[in-house]
């Protein structure tokens, strides 16, 4: 992306000691433009109300709800705005999902998760064994994709429901979706995706995809901590989620509870506007696919300049597939000989260059990959406005760090 994109971005311009930042923490929550700062503040200086009220602040909040469901539905290709819910995050949802799922579930029934998922994918439906629920785990590959001979042997007529990310936060591994609503198809069984780490960087089509629920949380894509939460027409108004008698008793609300973060909302559908601007079209939903195209080949051209600069270092090993591999997020699992992830960290920071080391909540992957021995990975992850300079930067930092050992 060029100068002028990253000018919507005011944390980019800030310096520490004199020296620019470099932000690779993207895959924890990306920084925001200023639309999406001003639709916050404006929220609160003109609008700040409950919903369903005679006023006009009121009233104005009820309209940001409203446009903001069918912004989401646009920008995941759903139906419309019945299909959204919002929460205060996506693990709060699929916790809420999983306990309204599983009150539909008889004991024996089973349902499928992965070795390679975020916690807040497999937590809540690890939660359900307490009520007789079988779950099991379709196993991680040493490369770092999943083995799908041994998910088509798992899956039977007992499977209710498969919970499997679209693409890893750790590994970069962009799952086989369209394989997994193949084999659920086949059995009648439900499909859920994680999207948190594919909604930044890939166009997303729920309808063509054909799953029933999709979460993903909007901080990942240039907003707010808000999650937001897909779910097939009707098949929300099938479940019995936690609520209040005082709750609207179904879809999209039925799920939601208390009162939602109304300047947050309003700052998820900056974000997707912002995003929108980007593309070109002659409908929003064009722009959008348009817009995440070019978002997806910016960060791609990136993230290949960073693995194979770091690729050939001295002591250092990317975790995951290749970057060559058709489709793969821009996120790299860094190891380097001799060094906790922390410590790799620690260095990076004092360059200015943003990073994180651990297992990002991903941690049976780090398990069973054996990762997880040496305290995780240094993961470094490309957002849209990441640009050459930076990446280069990132390179000789590494160089250092290795020629030093």
């Amino acid at each position: 992306m060029n100068t002028s994109f990253r000018a919507h971005f005011p944390a980019l311009d800030r310096q520490l000691e004199g020296r620019p930042i470099v932000y690779l923490d993207g895959p924890a929550g990306t920084q925001v433009p200023n639309a999406v700062i001003h639709a916050i503040s404006d929220y609160y200086k003109r609008s700040n109300a409950n919903t369903h009220g005679f006023f006009a602040a009121s009233m104005e909040t009820d309209a940001i709800m409203e446009t903001t469901r069918e912004k989401v539905a646009s920008f995941l290709g759903a139906d419309g705005g019945h299909t959204i819910s919002f929460g205060p995050n996506m693990t709060t949802l699929n916790f809420s999902l999983s306990k309204a799922i599983g009150r539909t579930l008889q004991p024996g029934d089973e349902i499928l998760i992965t070795q390679l998922d975020h916690e807040a994918n497999r937590g809540p439906w690890l939660s359900l064994r307490a009520e007789g629920i079988v779950v099991k785990e379709i196993r991680l590959q040493s490369d770092g994709t999943l083995d799908y001979e041994g998910f088509a042997k798992l899956i039977n007529d007992r499977t209710r429901l498969v919970a499997m990310g679209y693409a890893s936060n750790i590994f970069g591994t962009i799952n086989n979706v369209a394989l997994a609503r193949e084999l659920t198809n086949e059995v009648g069984a439900w499909l859920l995706l994680d999207a948190v780490h594919y909604a930044p960087h890939f166009p997303i089509d729920v309808r063509a995809v054909g799953c029933d629920f999709l979460l993903c949380s909007a901080y990942k894509f240039y907003g707010p901590h808000i999650g937001l939460l897909y779910t097939k027409t009707g098949l929300l108004d099938r479940l019995q989620p936690d609520r209040l008698r005082t709750t609207y008793q179904h879809a999209p609300f039925s799920i939601e509870t208390g009162t939602l973060n109304h300047a947050a909302i309003a700052g998820v559908k900056a974000a997707i506007e912002f995003i929108e601007q980007i593309g070109t079209g002659t409908s929003e939903r064009a722009r959008l696919l348009n817009a995440m195209q070019l978002i997806h080949q910016h960060e791609i051209e990136m993230a290949k300049r960073l693995f194979y600069g770091l690729k050939n270092l001295p002591g250092v090993q990317i975790a995951g597939p290749d970057i060559g591999e058709p489709e793969r997020a821009p996120t790299l699992a860094i190891m380097v000989d001799g060094k906790f992830p922390q410590e790799v960290c620690k260095y990076l920071a004092a360059e200015n260059i943003y990073s994180w080391g651990g297992h990002f909540y991903a941690i049976r992957a780090t398990e069973v990959s054996g990762i997880w021995a040496r305290q995780g990975v240094c993961r470094l992850g490309i957002s849209a406005y990441t640009i050459p300079t930076e990446v280069d930067q990132t390179i000789e930092a590494f160089r250092r760090l290795t020629k030093h050992q």
